[in-house]
């Protein structure tokens, strides 16, 4: 006689060892990025390789099936948004696709990311192009045939991004960014003519690594990061790791005569580590303890690295703080040359270190790219050339090299193919929650200028955070601020940005 709930604490048990499992492979990742020695490439990509394999050979093992099955069609799960039914769901999503992948192709999908990844800074480090493409061009490869597996309608690019924003097609994220595109590229061509320029050189001063890393440290503290549980590093690109409950590990990078970028970057990282520190660790394991999609862990990172960390009142706390480590170097700055330093807009060359408002059109130009070369109507080796037309569309300049081009980002060489709408979609999403927090947390203003940030965390763990994968993305945006998610909040909030250009919102 059957007995689903002793296979749903089966099913729940094998979840958890599994998690495990690709913990420690999460472990191997951080220290690829962080420690590695570049002749361990190769071994390190064994052994990387080695543990997908094993996962994905548990997880798509026939018991996972038999399990699922036997509570699918029992009471356990009548309840939709219960912690069963939601675990139940979502393994079964996951599930369902992983079957499709044969296990050598997670393997060499796994293989090729760690050479190609190494591939990419060698080649990024020397500007050079065709260092990378034959990466790229296996990488393309080996995506296609997982969208192949996977299965789709029209287009292979809707099988690869619905793996990091569960229920999303390239048709539905053209049609929400078609609403942004015009109005931003307006927006962008009215704060160019205006002829004011922000006094950004007061960010270009000395700013010593060691007291940048201070501050950042006080500051991601200060907006909630726990420390006991996480870490900062280094590493050539910023990122942030979640490997399990008390350990979320964060990186960033550091340049002596630029203060934003390491600060903003450290707020960013602090934003992701922020959801992954306030997942429910009793969940841990499954998706009720996992986070929802990329682009409502995005919303987190440009929720505090913007729309938090680049408030005038976050500075009324923080500037005398930064004044006291850095002393003489900010003596002569008003707080209003300070706050319209740090908003600046002005079209740049990289993503990572563009403004806010013109941000989104580098995820629009690569969006573009990839779907395009998975579609083969782009080749690898057409790449740099598109690129540099679509910076001269989008954004009016010109990169002068591969490294401020098309290789100034590692989502490829990673085979993160699919990954970057993700990021427009996280803006959208963070400033509809944040008007939402407003309307519900009353003066946040006077809450952040007093150093009071808790009053936000609370709220973003109650609604975003702790649900973990109860909702799909859209359905949890309607849910907290009962709206579908749209350019509207994002273009209002920019408009307001606007104003120290003299344009009226």
């Amino acid at each position: 006689m059957s007995n689903p709930k002793s296979s749903y604490d089966a099913l729940i048990s094998t979840l958890k060892q599994i998690t495990l499992l690709n913990s420690v492979n999460s472990l191997l990742g951080w220290d690829e990025r962080v420690n590695l020695p570049a002749k361990g490439t190769e071994f390190r990509a064994d052994q990387s390789s080695m543990l997908a394999k094993m996962s994905h050979e548990w997880f798509t093992s026939p018991a996972i099936d038999n399990l699922l099955a036997e509570v699918e069609t029992s009471p356990l799960v009548a309840e939709p948004h219960s912690d069963i039914a939601v675990n139940v769901r979502e393994t079964r999503r996951s599930y369902d696709r992983a079957r499709k992948l044969p296990a050598s192709l997670v393997e060499e999908l796994t293989r090729t990311a760690v050479m190609a990844q190494q591939a990419w800074g060698e080649a990024r480090a020397r500007s050079d192009y065709k260092m990378f493409q034959p990466w790229l061009e296996k990488t393309l490869v080996l995506k296609r045939q997982e969208a192949d597996c996977v299965g789709y309608k029209s287009n292979p690019y809707d099988a690869l991004i619905d793996e990091f924003e569960p229920g999303e097609t390239a048709e539905g994220v053209r049609t929400m960014f078609a609403g942004l595109r015009g109005p931003l590229v307006e927006l962008v061509r009215k704060i160019v003519d205006s002829g004011r320029k922000a006094p950004i050189e007061i960010l270009e001063r000395k700013y010593p690594a060691a007291g940048q890393e201070k501050l950042s440290r006080e500051a991601s503290a200060a907006i909630g990061f726990d420390y006991e549980a996480g870490r900062l590093d280094v590493s050539l690109h910023p990122f942030c790791s979640g490997i399990g409950p008390g350990d979320t590990r964060m990186t960033t990078r550091y340049d002596e005569n630029y203060f934003g970028d390491a600060f903003f970057g450290v707020l960013h990282e602090t934003g992701h580590g922020l959801y992954d520190q306030g997942l429910d660790r009793t969940h841990f394991g499954t998706p009720r303890g996992d986070a929802v999609s990329l682009g409502i862990h995005e919303s987190q990172s440009r929720m505090w690295e913007n729309l938090v960390g680049r408030s005038r009142a976050f500075w009324k706390f923080f500037l005398p703080k930064a004044r006291a480590v850095f002393g003489d170097t900010l003596k002569d700055v008003s707080d209003d040359d300070w706050y319209f330093a740090i908003n600046d807009v002005r079209p740049s060359l990289i993503r990572t270190e563009s403004d806010e408002t013109t941000y989104n059109l580098h995820v629009l130009l690569r969006f573009e790219l990839e779907e395009a070369m998975l579609r083969r109507d782009l080749s690898a080796a057409d790449l740099p050339g598109a690129w540099t037309e679509k910076m001269n569309y989008y954004l009016g300049i010109t990169p002068p090299d591969d490294a401020k081009g098309c290789l100034q980002d590692i989502h490829w060489s990673g085979g993160a193919i699919g990954y970057f709408p993700t990021y427009t979609l996280g803006n959208l999403y963070a400033a509809q929650f944040f008007e939402k927090a407003r309307q519900d947390l009353g003066d946040l203003d006077a809450q952040f200028a007093a150093g009071n940030f808790k009053p936000l965390l609370d709220w973003l763990r109650t609604n975003v955070h702790r649900p973990g994968k109860a909702y799909r993305p859209r359905e949890l945006v309607k849910r907290v601020t009962g709206k579908e998610p749209s350019a509207e909040a994002l273009l209002r909030h920019l408009g307001k940005k606007a104003q120290l250009y003299g344009i009226d919102a």
